[in-house]
Protein backbone atom coordinates (compact mmCIF):
# COMPACT_ATOMS: atom_id res chain seq x y z
CA UNK A 1 0.00 0.00 0.00
CA UNK A 2 1.82 2.82 -1.51
CA UNK A 3 1.71 6.37 -0.15
CA UNK A 4 -1.13 8.04 -1.74
CA UNK A 5 0.86 11.51 -3.82
CA UNK A 6 -0.95 14.54 -2.35
CA UNK A 7 1.18 13.50 0.82
CA UNK A 8 4.01 14.00 -0.94
CA UNK A 9 3.60 17.63 -1.47
CA UNK A 10 3.71 17.81 2.56
CA UNK A 11 7.87 16.92 2.77
CA UNK A 12 9.05 20.52 1.71
CA UNK A 13 7.34 20.79 5.23
CA UNK A 14 9.23 18.93 7.57
CA UNK A 15 12.81 19.70 5.86
CA UNK A 16 13.57 22.38 8.23
CA UNK A 17 12.89 19.82 11.70
CA UNK A 18 15.47 17.22 9.88
CA UNK A 19 17.36 17.35 13.66
CA UNK A 20 14.10 16.72 15.41
CA UNK A 21 12.86 14.25 12.87
CA UNK A 22 16.62 11.94 13.21
CA UNK A 23 15.72 11.90 16.91
CA UNK A 24 12.03 11.07 16.60
CA UNK A 25 12.93 8.65 14.12
CA UNK A 26 16.21 6.72 16.26
CA UNK A 27 13.82 7.07 19.51
CA UNK A 28 11.23 5.03 17.30
CA UNK A 29 13.60 2.53 15.87
CA UNK A 30 14.96 1.89 19.48
CA UNK A 31 11.62 1.33 21.29
CA UNK A 32 10.62 -1.22 18.52
CA UNK A 33 13.73 -3.17 18.86
CA UNK A 34 13.70 -2.78 22.42
CA UNK A 35 10.11 -4.67 21.85
CA UNK A 36 10.72 -6.86 19.34
CA UNK A 37 14.04 -8.23 21.83
CA UNK A 38 11.44 -9.24 24.75
CA UNK A 39 10.82 -11.80 23.61
CA UNK A 40 13.59 -13.54 22.87
CA UNK A 41 14.52 -12.67 26.56
CA UNK A 42 11.41 -14.47 27.90
CA UNK A 43 12.18 -17.80 25.66
CA UNK A 44 15.56 -18.02 27.95
CA UNK A 45 13.48 -17.70 30.84
CA UNK A 46 10.99 -20.33 29.83
CA UNK A 47 13.52 -22.46 28.33
CA UNK A 48 15.57 -22.40 31.63
CA UNK A 49 12.60 -24.04 33.47
CA UNK A 50 11.76 -23.23 37.33
CA UNK A 51 11.79 -26.81 38.59
CA UNK A 52 14.94 -26.04 40.83
CA UNK A 53 14.31 -22.17 42.03
CA UNK A 54 15.56 -19.14 40.30
CA UNK A 55 19.02 -19.19 39.18
CA UNK A 56 21.58 -16.50 38.89
CA UNK A 57 21.09 -17.01 35.49
CA UNK A 58 17.41 -16.62 35.86
CA UNK A 59 17.93 -13.73 37.85
CA UNK A 60 20.09 -11.42 35.29
CA UNK A 61 17.40 -12.93 32.67
CA UNK A 62 14.66 -11.01 34.67
CA UNK A 63 17.19 -8.02 34.72
CA UNK A 64 17.08 -8.06 31.11
CA UNK A 65 13.60 -7.84 30.97
CA UNK A 66 13.32 -4.96 33.35
CA UNK A 67 16.34 -3.20 31.15
CA UNK A 68 14.44 -3.90 28.27
CA UNK A 69 11.03 -2.78 29.66
CA UNK A 70 12.68 0.82 30.94
CA UNK A 71 14.15 0.89 27.20
CA UNK A 72 10.87 0.72 25.48
CA UNK A 73 9.08 3.50 28.05
CA UNK A 74 11.81 5.54 27.73
CA UNK A 75 12.10 5.64 24.24
CA UNK A 76 8.90 5.89 23.43
CA UNK A 77 8.23 8.37 25.83
CA UNK A 78 10.94 10.58 23.60
CA UNK A 79 8.80 9.24 20.52
CA UNK A 80 5.88 10.37 21.32
CA UNK A 81 7.39 13.93 22.62
CA UNK A 82 9.03 14.80 19.26
CA UNK A 83 6.34 13.37 17.44
CA UNK A 84 4.16 15.58 18.56
CA UNK A 85 6.10 18.22 18.23
CA UNK A 86 6.55 17.72 14.71
CA UNK A 87 2.88 17.47 13.74
CA UNK A 88 2.26 20.62 15.98
CA UNK A 89 5.04 22.45 14.10
CA UNK A 90 4.43 21.81 10.92
CA UNK A 91 0.51 21.97 11.21
CA UNK A 92 1.10 25.12 11.85
CA UNK A 93 3.39 26.14 9.04
CA UNK A 94 1.28 24.61 6.76
CA UNK A 95 -1.82 26.95 8.04
CA UNK A 96 0.06 29.93 7.89
CA UNK A 97 1.70 29.24 4.55
CA UNK A 98 -1.87 28.74 3.27
CA UNK A 99 -3.30 31.51 5.16
CA UNK A 100 -0.28 34.03 3.69
CA UNK A 101 -0.97 32.42 0.60
CA UNK A 102 -4.68 32.89 0.28
CA UNK A 103 -4.76 36.49 1.40
CA UNK A 104 -2.42 37.46 -1.44
CA UNK A 105 -5.08 36.69 -3.83
CA UNK A 106 -6.73 39.04 -5.94
CA UNK A 107 -10.54 39.44 -5.53
CA UNK A 108 -11.44 37.73 -8.66
CA UNK A 109 -10.16 34.41 -6.61
CA UNK A 110 -12.85 35.25 -3.93
CA UNK A 111 -15.32 35.62 -6.68
CA UNK A 112 -15.57 31.88 -7.14
CA UNK A 113 -14.44 30.69 -3.47
CA UNK A 114 -16.41 31.31 -0.14
CA UNK A 115 -14.51 32.21 2.39
CA UNK A 116 -16.15 29.83 5.12
CA UNK A 117 -14.29 26.96 2.98
CA UNK A 118 -11.36 28.62 3.09
CA UNK A 119 -11.57 28.68 7.04
CA UNK A 120 -12.73 25.05 6.34
CA UNK A 121 -9.94 24.26 4.64
CA UNK A 122 -7.43 26.01 7.05
CA UNK A 123 -9.27 24.42 9.81
CA UNK A 124 -10.72 21.05 9.80
CA UNK A 125 -8.22 19.79 7.18
CA UNK A 126 -5.01 20.81 8.29
CA UNK A 127 -6.50 19.45 12.01
CA UNK A 128 -6.74 15.82 10.09
CA UNK A 129 -3.37 16.23 9.14
CA UNK A 130 -1.87 17.35 12.15
CA UNK A 131 -3.68 14.09 13.38
CA UNK A 132 -1.44 11.78 10.71
CA UNK A 133 1.76 13.52 11.80
CA UNK A 134 1.22 13.63 15.29
CA UNK A 135 0.12 10.90 16.19
CA UNK A 136 -1.16 7.99 13.52
CA UNK A 137 2.16 8.39 11.46
CA UNK A 138 4.63 7.60 13.94
CA UNK A 139 2.14 4.66 15.71
CA UNK A 140 2.02 3.27 11.76
CA UNK A 141 6.08 3.52 11.44
CA UNK A 142 6.76 1.63 15.10
CA UNK A 143 4.03 -1.14 13.78
CA UNK A 144 6.02 -1.15 10.31
CA UNK A 145 9.39 -1.52 12.31
CA UNK A 146 7.91 -4.22 14.70
CA UNK A 147 5.87 -5.82 11.70
CA UNK A 148 9.10 -6.51 9.45
CA UNK A 149 10.93 -7.62 12.77
CA UNK A 150 8.57 -9.76 13.79
CA UNK A 151 8.34 -11.33 10.15
CA UNK A 152 12.05 -11.66 10.07
CA UNK A 153 12.19 -13.47 13.55
CA UNK A 154 9.26 -15.64 12.66
CA UNK A 155 11.05 -16.41 9.84
CA UNK A 156 14.45 -17.28 11.29
CA UNK A 157 12.59 -19.00 14.34
CA UNK A 158 10.13 -21.29 12.00
CA UNK A 159 11.13 -20.56 8.14
CA UNK A 160 8.82 -22.87 6.86
CA UNK A 161 5.78 -22.76 8.97
CA UNK A 162 5.96 -18.78 8.31
CA UNK A 163 6.64 -18.68 4.88
CA UNK A 164 3.13 -19.91 4.46
CA UNK A 165 2.02 -17.56 6.34
CA UNK A 166 3.41 -14.84 4.95
CA UNK A 167 1.96 -15.96 1.58
CA UNK A 168 -1.21 -15.52 2.80
CA UNK A 169 -0.68 -11.86 4.07
CA UNK A 170 0.56 -11.15 0.44
CA UNK A 171 -2.85 -11.96 -0.68
CA UNK A 172 -4.20 -10.01 2.01
CA UNK A 173 -2.84 -6.83 0.82
CA UNK A 174 -4.29 -6.62 -2.46
CA UNK A 175 -8.36 -6.30 -2.16
CA UNK A 176 -7.07 -3.84 0.47
CA UNK A 177 -5.71 -1.34 -1.81
CA UNK A 178 -8.94 -1.61 -3.99
CA UNK A 179 -10.72 -0.96 -0.69
CA UNK A 180 -8.39 2.22 0.26
CA UNK A 181 -8.68 3.90 -3.02
CA UNK A 182 -12.38 4.42 -2.10
CA UNK A 183 -11.58 5.18 1.45
CA UNK A 184 -9.80 8.26 -0.16
CA UNK A 185 -12.27 9.36 -2.49
CA UNK A 186 -14.65 8.85 0.26
CA UNK A 187 -12.58 11.32 2.72
CA UNK A 188 -12.41 13.90 -0.01
CA UNK A 189 -15.89 13.88 -0.67
CA UNK A 190 -16.60 13.97 2.77
CA UNK A 191 -14.09 16.92 4.00
CA UNK A 192 -15.60 18.50 0.62
CA UNK A 193 -19.28 18.75 2.30
CA UNK A 194 -17.84 20.09 5.90
CA UNK A 195 -16.47 22.58 3.89
CA UNK A 196 -20.05 23.49 2.37
CA UNK A 197 -21.66 23.49 5.79
CA UNK A 198 -18.89 25.85 7.53
CA UNK A 199 -19.05 28.08 4.18
CA UNK A 200 -22.88 28.44 5.20
CA UNK A 201 -22.10 29.06 9.37
CA UNK A 202 -19.50 31.85 8.15
CA UNK A 203 -21.59 33.24 5.78
CA UNK A 204 -24.89 33.81 8.11
CA UNK A 205 -22.91 34.52 10.92
CA UNK A 206 -21.46 37.48 9.40
CA UNK A 207 -25.14 38.78 8.61
CA UNK A 208 -26.69 38.08 11.94
CA UNK A 209 -28.44 40.92 12.72
CA UNK A 210 -30.01 40.99 9.00
CA UNK A 211 -30.99 37.18 9.64
CA UNK A 212 -32.44 38.14 13.37
CA UNK A 213 -34.56 41.19 11.19
CA UNK A 214 -36.33 38.87 8.65
CA UNK A 215 -36.87 36.40 11.28
CA UNK A 216 -35.16 33.58 9.06
CA UNK A 217 -33.31 32.24 12.29
CA UNK A 218 -35.00 28.92 11.39
CA UNK A 219 -34.69 28.38 8.20
CA UNK A 220 -30.92 29.05 8.26
CA UNK A 221 -30.65 26.77 11.21
CA UNK A 222 -31.99 24.26 8.86
CA UNK A 223 -30.24 25.11 5.93
CA UNK A 224 -27.26 24.02 8.22
CA UNK A 225 -28.47 21.23 9.19
CA UNK A 226 -29.20 20.13 5.72
CA UNK A 227 -25.93 20.71 5.07
CA UNK A 228 -24.63 18.69 8.20
CA UNK A 229 -26.55 15.84 7.46
CA UNK A 230 -25.35 15.93 3.77
CA UNK A 231 -22.14 15.88 5.19
CA UNK A 232 -22.68 12.79 8.01
CA UNK A 233 -23.93 10.66 5.30
CA UNK A 234 -20.43 11.10 3.28
CA UNK A 235 -18.88 10.34 6.84
CA UNK A 236 -21.15 7.54 7.48
CA UNK A 237 -20.14 6.50 4.38
CA UNK A 238 -16.31 6.53 4.58
CA UNK A 239 -16.59 5.31 8.04
CA UNK A 240 -18.41 2.14 6.83
CA UNK A 241 -16.02 1.07 4.13
CA UNK A 242 -13.09 2.12 6.35
CA UNK A 243 -14.61 0.00 9.02
CA UNK A 244 -14.84 -3.23 6.61
CA UNK A 245 -11.49 -2.40 5.49
CA UNK A 246 -10.20 -2.81 8.91
CA UNK A 247 -11.87 -5.90 9.81
CA UNK A 248 -10.96 -6.98 6.51
CA UNK A 249 -7.24 -6.64 6.94
CA UNK A 250 -7.58 -7.76 10.63
CA UNK A 251 -9.82 -11.02 10.19
CA UNK A 252 -7.39 -12.32 7.35
CA UNK A 253 -3.97 -11.46 8.86
CA UNK A 254 -4.94 -12.97 12.38
CA UNK A 255 -6.54 -15.99 10.24
CA UNK A 256 -3.08 -16.59 8.79
CA UNK A 257 -1.53 -16.33 11.52
CA UNK A 258 -3.32 -18.36 13.93
CA UNK A 259 -2.62 -20.82 10.93
CA UNK A 260 0.85 -20.60 11.53
CA UNK A 261 0.26 -21.14 15.36
CA UNK A 262 -1.36 -24.21 14.50
CA UNK A 263 1.79 -25.64 12.37
CA UNK A 264 4.09 -24.33 15.48
CA UNK A 265 2.23 -26.58 17.95
CA UNK A 266 2.74 -29.39 15.54
CA UNK A 267 6.42 -28.90 14.99
CA UNK A 268 6.78 -28.66 19.12
CA UNK A 269 4.45 -32.25 19.48
CA UNK A 270 7.10 -33.23 16.50
CA UNK A 271 10.15 -32.29 18.78
CA UNK A 272 11.30 -29.93 15.82
CA UNK A 273 10.75 -26.76 18.22
CA UNK A 274 11.39 -26.36 21.93
CA UNK A 275 8.48 -24.18 24.58
CA UNK A 276 11.08 -21.65 24.43
CA UNK A 277 10.69 -21.33 20.94
CA UNK A 278 6.94 -22.03 20.60
CA UNK A 279 6.57 -19.00 23.10
CA UNK A 280 8.85 -16.91 21.24
CA UNK A 281 6.60 -17.92 18.27
CA UNK A 282 3.76 -16.83 19.83
CA UNK A 283 4.93 -13.41 21.42
CA UNK A 284 6.19 -12.34 17.69
CA UNK A 285 2.43 -13.35 16.27
CA UNK A 286 1.21 -11.34 18.84
CA UNK A 287 2.96 -8.64 17.96
CA UNK A 288 3.23 -9.04 14.50
CA UNK A 289 -1.08 -8.96 14.41
CA UNK A 290 -1.44 -6.35 16.79
CA UNK A 291 1.36 -3.81 14.12
CA UNK A 292 -1.11 -5.37 11.10
CA UNK A 293 -4.18 -4.17 13.42
CA UNK A 294 -2.37 -0.74 14.33
CA UNK A 295 -1.53 -0.07 10.56
CA UNK A 296 -4.92 -0.39 9.17
CA UNK A 297 -6.27 2.16 11.39
CA UNK A 298 -3.06 4.37 11.04
CA UNK A 299 -3.69 3.42 6.73
CA UNK A 300 -7.49 4.91 7.48
CA UNK A 301 -5.99 8.27 8.63
CA UNK A 302 -3.05 8.33 5.97
CA UNK A 303 -5.99 8.02 3.07
CA UNK A 304 -8.14 10.70 4.67
CA UNK A 305 -5.24 13.21 5.60
CA UNK A 306 -4.96 12.58 1.60
CA UNK A 307 -8.09 13.93 1.11
CA UNK A 308 -7.22 16.86 3.21
CA UNK A 309 -3.26 17.16 1.97
CA UNK A 310 -5.09 17.85 -1.70
CA UNK A 311 -7.54 20.40 -0.69
CA UNK A 312 -5.07 21.99 1.22
CA UNK A 313 -2.73 21.39 -1.79
CA UNK A 314 -5.06 22.84 -4.55
CA UNK A 315 -5.46 26.20 -2.63
CA UNK A 316 -1.84 26.12 -2.37
CA UNK A 317 -1.92 25.91 -6.27
CA UNK A 318 -3.82 28.88 -7.34
CA UNK A 319 -1.73 31.36 -8.33
CA UNK A 320 -2.81 35.17 -8.18
CA UNK A 321 -3.14 36.54 -11.64
CA UNK A 322 -2.43 40.19 -10.14
CA UNK A 323 2.03 39.66 -9.11
CA UNK A 324 4.63 42.20 -8.49
CA UNK A 325 6.92 42.55 -11.96
CA UNK A 326 10.32 40.57 -11.42
CA UNK A 327 11.88 43.67 -11.57
CA UNK A 328 9.65 47.02 -10.93
CA UNK A 329 9.84 50.37 -11.72
CA UNK A 330 10.23 52.91 -9.36
CA UNK A 331 7.12 55.98 -9.41
CA UNK A 332 8.41 58.82 -11.54
CA UNK A 333 7.86 62.39 -10.54
CA UNK A 334 4.56 63.85 -11.15
CA UNK A 335 4.45 65.97 -13.43
CA UNK A 336 4.88 69.91 -13.25
CA UNK A 337 6.69 69.54 -10.37
CA UNK A 338 10.74 70.08 -9.40
CA UNK A 339 11.04 66.99 -7.36
CA UNK A 340 13.56 64.10 -7.44
CA UNK A 341 13.03 61.33 -9.91
CA UNK A 342 13.70 58.55 -6.73
CA UNK A 343 11.08 60.49 -4.87
CA UNK A 344 7.97 58.01 -4.16
CA UNK A 345 5.28 59.92 -2.03
CA UNK A 346 5.42 63.78 -2.37
CA UNK A 347 2.80 66.05 -1.03
CA UNK A 348 1.77 67.67 -4.69
CA UNK A 349 0.11 64.17 -4.93
CA UNK A 350 -0.25 61.62 -7.67
CA UNK A 351 -0.92 61.90 -11.29
CA UNK A 352 -3.20 59.55 -12.60
CA UNK A 353 -3.96 58.30 -16.47
CA UNK A 354 -6.24 56.31 -17.64
CA UNK A 355 -6.25 55.49 -21.16
CA UNK A 356 -8.71 53.90 -23.68
CA UNK A 357 -9.07 51.13 -20.56
CA UNK A 358 -11.87 49.06 -21.37
CA UNK A 359 -12.19 45.89 -18.49
CA UNK A 360 -14.93 42.76 -17.73
CA UNK A 361 -15.20 41.52 -14.39
CA UNK A 362 -14.21 37.56 -14.47
CA UNK A 363 -17.41 36.23 -13.40
CA UNK A 364 -19.25 38.72 -15.86
CA UNK A 365 -17.13 38.41 -19.20
CA UNK A 366 -20.45 38.98 -21.47
CA UNK A 367 -20.71 43.07 -19.83
CA UNK A 368 -17.86 45.42 -19.68
CA UNK A 369 -17.50 47.47 -16.33
CA UNK A 370 -15.71 49.79 -18.71
CA UNK A 371 -15.70 50.85 -21.96
CA UNK A 372 -12.74 52.70 -23.93
CA UNK A 373 -12.18 54.73 -20.72
CA UNK A 374 -10.07 57.71 -20.84
CA UNK A 375 -9.12 60.72 -18.87
CA UNK A 376 -6.18 62.26 -17.25
CA UNK A 377 -6.36 63.99 -13.61
CA UNK A 378 -3.30 66.32 -12.26
CA UNK A 379 -1.19 66.13 -8.90
CA UNK A 380 -3.22 67.85 -6.65
CA UNK A 381 -6.64 67.84 -8.11
CA UNK A 382 -9.86 66.67 -6.57
CA UNK A 383 -11.81 64.73 -9.13
CA UNK A 384 -15.29 63.18 -8.29
CA UNK A 385 -16.67 60.14 -9.93
CA UNK A 386 -20.62 59.87 -10.54
CA UNK A 387 -23.28 58.18 -11.86
CA UNK A 388 -25.66 55.54 -11.75
CA UNK A 389 -25.13 52.00 -9.88
CA UNK A 390 -22.94 49.72 -12.13
CA UNK A 391 -21.51 52.56 -13.87
CA UNK A 392 -18.50 51.96 -12.87
CA UNK A 393 -16.71 53.86 -10.59
CA UNK A 394 -15.77 51.10 -8.18
CA UNK A 395 -14.25 49.58 -10.67
CA UNK A 396 -11.82 52.58 -11.24
CA UNK A 397 -10.83 52.00 -7.65
CA UNK A 398 -9.82 48.36 -8.25
CA UNK A 399 -7.89 48.91 -11.45
CA UNK A 400 -6.21 52.11 -9.88
CA UNK A 401 -5.36 49.49 -6.89
CA UNK A 402 -4.84 46.78 -9.38
CA UNK A 403 -7.10 44.31 -7.87
CA UNK A 404 -7.63 43.80 -11.43
CA UNK A 405 -5.78 44.26 -15.06
CA UNK A 406 -7.99 45.89 -17.90
CA UNK A 407 -8.10 43.49 -21.07
CA UNK A 408 -7.02 46.84 -22.72
CA UNK A 409 -5.77 50.24 -22.41
CA UNK A 410 -3.47 51.64 -19.43
CA UNK A 411 -3.80 52.54 -16.17
CA UNK A 412 -0.76 54.32 -14.83
CA UNK A 413 0.34 56.79 -12.47
CA UNK A 414 3.29 59.36 -12.51
CA UNK A 415 3.49 57.99 -15.97
CA UNK A 416 4.34 54.72 -15.01
CA UNK A 417 2.20 51.79 -16.05
CA UNK A 418 0.46 49.85 -12.72
CA UNK A 419 1.46 46.33 -14.05
CA UNK A 420 5.06 47.71 -13.92
CA UNK A 421 4.80 48.66 -10.24
CA UNK A 422 5.49 46.85 -7.32
CA UNK A 423 1.85 46.15 -5.38
CA UNK A 424 3.01 46.73 -2.09
CA UNK A 425 4.60 50.30 -3.35
CA UNK A 426 1.67 51.15 -5.48
CA UNK A 427 -0.97 50.86 -3.16
CA UNK A 428 1.44 51.93 0.15
CA UNK A 429 0.91 55.74 -2.36
CA UNK A 430 -2.42 54.99 -1.55
CA UNK A 431 -5.10 55.59 0.95
CA UNK A 432 -8.69 54.40 0.78
CA UNK A 433 -11.62 55.53 3.06
CA UNK A 434 -14.12 52.66 1.23
CA UNK A 435 -17.87 53.04 1.60
CA UNK A 436 -18.41 50.32 3.93
CA UNK A 437 -16.32 50.95 7.05
CA UNK A 438 -13.72 47.97 7.98
CA UNK A 439 -13.14 47.36 11.48
CA UNK A 440 -10.86 44.82 13.10
CA UNK A 441 -11.61 43.23 16.73
CA UNK A 442 -9.10 45.00 18.44
CA UNK A 443 -8.34 48.36 20.25
CA UNK A 444 -9.74 51.82 18.65
CA UNK A 445 -6.11 52.93 18.49
CA UNK A 446 -4.58 49.49 16.22
CA UNK A 447 -7.29 50.46 14.15
CA UNK A 448 -6.40 53.39 13.05
CA UNK A 449 -2.97 53.00 13.09
CA UNK A 450 -3.84 49.64 10.47
CA UNK A 451 -2.00 52.01 7.88
CA UNK A 452 1.30 52.74 9.36
CA UNK A 453 1.63 50.44 12.46
CA UNK A 454 4.57 52.36 13.72
CA UNK A 455 2.98 55.45 14.16
CA UNK A 456 2.56 56.88 17.45
CA UNK A 457 -0.25 57.70 19.85
CA UNK A 458 0.41 61.34 19.31
CA UNK A 459 0.09 60.91 15.86
CA UNK A 460 -2.88 58.93 15.98
CA UNK A 461 -4.72 61.51 17.86
CA UNK A 462 -3.96 64.14 15.47
CA UNK A 463 -5.42 61.74 13.02
CA UNK A 464 -8.81 60.78 15.12
CA UNK A 465 -8.87 64.99 15.53
CA UNK A 466 -8.72 65.55 12.08
CA UNK A 467 -11.43 63.23 10.91
CA UNK A 468 -13.65 64.47 14.01
CA UNK A 469 -13.55 60.95 15.66
CA UNK A 470 -11.77 62.02 19.01
CA UNK A 471 -14.54 63.01 20.64
CA UNK A 472 -16.58 59.58 21.06
CA UNK A 473 -13.37 57.74 20.87
CA UNK A 474 -12.37 59.70 24.33
CA UNK A 475 -15.90 59.24 25.84
CA UNK A 476 -15.48 55.48 25.32
CA UNK A 477 -15.16 52.99 28.30
CA UNK A 478 -11.16 53.27 27.63
CA UNK A 479 -10.44 55.94 25.24
CA UNK A 480 -8.53 55.04 22.33
CA UNK A 481 -7.82 51.38 24.34
CA UNK A 482 -11.70 50.43 23.48
CA UNK A 483 -12.08 47.25 22.00
CA UNK A 484 -14.61 47.88 18.54
CA UNK A 485 -15.55 43.91 18.67
CA UNK A 486 -15.98 42.11 15.59
CA UNK A 487 -16.55 44.41 12.59
CA UNK A 488 -16.38 47.04 15.07
CA UNK A 489 -19.81 46.04 16.15
CA UNK A 490 -19.74 47.95 19.33
CA UNK A 491 -19.58 50.92 17.16
CA UNK A 492 -22.24 53.09 15.25
CA UNK A 493 -22.04 53.30 11.36
CA UNK A 494 -20.85 56.89 11.77
CA UNK A 495 -18.07 56.21 14.23
CA UNK A 496 -16.87 53.34 12.33
CA UNK A 497 -16.40 56.21 9.51
CA UNK A 498 -14.73 58.24 11.12
CA UNK A 499 -12.24 56.21 12.47
CA UNK A 500 -11.76 55.10 8.93
CA UNK A 501 -11.00 58.69 7.82
CA UNK A 502 -8.53 58.91 10.51
CA UNK A 503 -6.98 55.55 9.27
CA UNK A 504 -5.93 57.14 5.67
CA UNK A 505 -5.19 60.35 7.27
CA UNK A 506 -2.68 58.72 9.12
CA UNK A 507 -1.68 57.02 5.77
CA UNK A 508 -0.58 60.55 5.36
CA UNK A 509 -0.48 59.35 1.05
CA UNK A 510 -0.23 61.22 -1.89
CA UNK A 511 -3.74 59.87 -3.45
CA UNK A 512 -6.46 59.69 -1.58
CA UNK A 513 -9.42 57.36 -2.38
CA UNK A 514 -12.71 58.05 -1.07
CA UNK A 515 -15.55 55.69 -1.95
CA UNK A 516 -18.50 57.27 -0.27
CA UNK A 517 -16.61 58.30 2.19
CA UNK A 518 -19.67 60.42 4.42
CA UNK A 519 -22.63 58.08 3.70
CA UNK A 520 -22.58 56.92 6.96
CA UNK A 521 -22.43 60.26 8.88
CA UNK A 522 -25.66 62.31 10.02
CA UNK A 523 -25.71 65.89 8.61
CA UNK A 524 -24.05 67.23 11.82
CA UNK A 525 -20.98 64.89 11.36
CA UNK A 526 -21.18 65.27 7.78
CA UNK A 527 -20.64 68.53 7.81
CA UNK A 528 -17.76 68.55 10.34
CA UNK A 529 -15.89 65.55 8.36
CA UNK A 530 -16.34 67.19 5.42
CA UNK A 531 -14.35 70.28 6.53
CA UNK A 532 -11.48 67.61 7.96
CA UNK A 533 -11.45 65.73 4.02
CA UNK A 534 -10.85 69.25 2.65
CA UNK A 535 -7.54 69.62 4.97
CA UNK A 536 -7.07 65.81 4.13
CA UNK A 537 -7.12 66.44 0.42
CA UNK A 538 -5.04 69.70 0.06
CA UNK A 539 -1.67 68.77 -1.49
CA UNK A 540 -2.62 65.26 -2.45
CA UNK A 541 -4.73 64.01 -5.58
CA UNK A 542 -8.40 62.93 -4.30
CA UNK A 543 -10.67 60.64 -6.43
CA UNK A 544 -14.18 60.76 -4.95
CA UNK A 545 -17.17 58.80 -5.35
CA UNK A 546 -20.44 60.62 -3.99
CA UNK A 547 -24.30 59.53 -4.88
CA UNK A 548 -24.98 62.32 -3.30
CA UNK A 549 -23.89 65.25 -5.21
CA UNK A 550 -23.63 67.91 -2.41
CA UNK A 551 -20.55 66.25 -1.31
CA UNK A 552 -18.91 66.36 -4.74
CA UNK A 553 -19.97 70.21 -5.61
CA UNK A 554 -16.52 71.67 -4.46
CA UNK A 555 -14.66 69.27 -6.75
CA UNK A 556 -12.01 70.94 -9.39
CA UNK A 557 -13.39 68.47 -11.76
CA UNK A 558 -16.53 65.78 -11.91
CA UNK A 559 -16.47 62.45 -14.27
CA UNK A 560 -19.70 61.27 -15.32
CA UNK A 561 -20.20 57.79 -15.96
CA UNK A 562 -22.13 55.92 -17.69
CA UNK A 563 -22.13 52.09 -18.64
CA UNK A 564 -18.35 51.80 -18.12
CA UNK A 565 -18.13 55.23 -20.39
CA UNK A 566 -17.10 58.95 -19.61
CA UNK A 567 -19.88 61.20 -20.62
CA UNK A 568 -19.78 64.12 -19.43
CA UNK A 569 -16.95 66.60 -17.45
CA UNK A 570 -16.64 69.70 -15.76
CA UNK A 571 -17.58 71.77 -12.93
CA UNK A 572 -20.70 71.15 -10.89
CA UNK A 573 -22.14 74.56 -12.52
CA UNK A 574 -20.92 73.61 -15.92
CA UNK A 575 -22.57 70.07 -15.94
CA UNK A 576 -25.85 71.91 -14.73
CA UNK A 577 -25.76 74.20 -17.58
CA UNK A 578 -25.47 71.10 -20.18
CA UNK A 579 -28.25 69.71 -18.78
CA UNK A 580 -27.31 65.83 -19.45
CA UNK A 581 -27.08 63.03 -17.14
CA UNK A 582 -25.74 65.13 -14.19
CA UNK A 583 -28.27 67.68 -14.64
CA UNK A 584 -30.71 65.28 -13.97
CA UNK A 585 -29.22 63.82 -11.45
CA UNK A 586 -28.61 66.58 -9.51
CA UNK A 587 -32.37 67.81 -10.44
CA UNK A 588 -33.62 64.81 -8.64
CA UNK A 589 -31.75 64.75 -6.16
CA UNK A 590 -31.86 68.13 -4.56
CA UNK A 591 -35.27 68.68 -5.72
CA UNK A 592 -36.10 65.55 -3.00
CA UNK A 593 -33.85 67.55 -0.81
CA UNK A 594 -36.00 71.10 -0.88
CA UNK A 595 -39.02 68.38 -0.71
CA UNK A 596 -38.10 66.56 2.85
CA UNK A 597 -36.82 70.53 3.66
CA UNK A 598 -39.89 72.26 3.12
Amino acid sequence: MSAPHPLKALVPFFTPYKARIAIAGVALLAAALATLALPVVLRGLIDAGFSKGISVQQQAQFAMVFVVAVAIGVFTALRFYMVSWLGERVTADLRTKVYAHVINQSPEFFETTRSGEVLSRLNTDTTVIQTLVGSSLSMGLRSAVMMFGAIAMLVYTAPMVMGLVLLLIVLVVIPAVSIGRRVRKLSRSSQDRVADASAIAAEVLISVPLVQSYAQEAREANRYKASSDTAFAVAVRRNRTRAVLTAFVIVTIFSALLFGLYLGVQAVMAGKLSAGELGQLVLYVILLGSSLAVMSEVWGDVLRAAGAAERLMELLAVQSKIQSPAHPQMLAKPRGTGLAQEQIVTKKGADIQFDAVSFNYPSRSDRKALDNLSFHIQPGETVALVGPSGAGKTTVFQLLQRFYDAQSGTVSINGVAVQSLSLTDLRRAMALVPQESTLFSCSVEDNIKYGEPSASPELVRLAAVAAQADGFINDLPEGYASQTGERGVRLSGGQKQRIAIARAMLRDAPLLLLDEATSALDAQSEKAVQQALEAAMAGRTTLVIAHRLATVQAADRILVLDHGRLIEEGTHLELVAQGGLYAKLAALQFDHAATITA
